[in-house]
């Protein structure tokens, strides 16, 4: 099987050669890649443009339906509040993250995906077989980023 934690962390690099926060995302529908999308907030001005809601649009798009049941949501990094709220609305099935985001250690993104206010759960995942290159990827970034400030 093709290895779709892979293909979001090219988009991670797009979004690193953009200038943008490298995180990637693809959408998978019975083994297929639907979507893709990384970060986009600096070149679009829009503070809601992160490579999970921008592979969410273009999903929805596609399928002509916001709900995305049978969806699998690959992404380097361990999706934000907003984005975890995202893909429980869009009735993602599954998310598969490649890096726990450290700044995050109270467990907020999986509270969200199953939380009794909600009618969806979302099973998340942990897959940390790139989690040292995405690491490199994002500390590599930062590091960039403090250097020319």
């Amino acid at each position: 099987m093709k290895n779709f934690l892979k293909e979001a962390y090219k988009e991670a690099e797009k979004a690193f050669k953009e200038d943008e926060v490298p995180i990637g995302a693809v959408i998978v529908i019975d083994g297929k890649i639907i979507s893709r999308g990384h970060n986009n907030r600096e070149k679009s001005q829009n503070a809601i443009k992160h490579g999970e809601i921008i592979a969410i649009e273009k999903a929805c798009k596609k399928l002509k339906s916001w709900r995305l049941e049978n969806a699998t949501l690959y992404v380097t990094l361990e999706p934000c509040p907003m984005c975890a709220g995202a893909i429980a609305n869009a009735r993602i099935s599954k998310v598969i993250y490649g890096c726990k985001e450290k700044t995050s250690q109270d467990g907020l993104c999986e509270k969200i995906l199953s939380s009794q206010r909600l009618n969806h759960k979302v099973e998340l995942i942990y897959d940390e077989s790139m989690s040292e290159e995405i690491s490199n990827l994002l500390a590599h970034f930062f590091k960039n980023k403090r250097k020319n400030t």
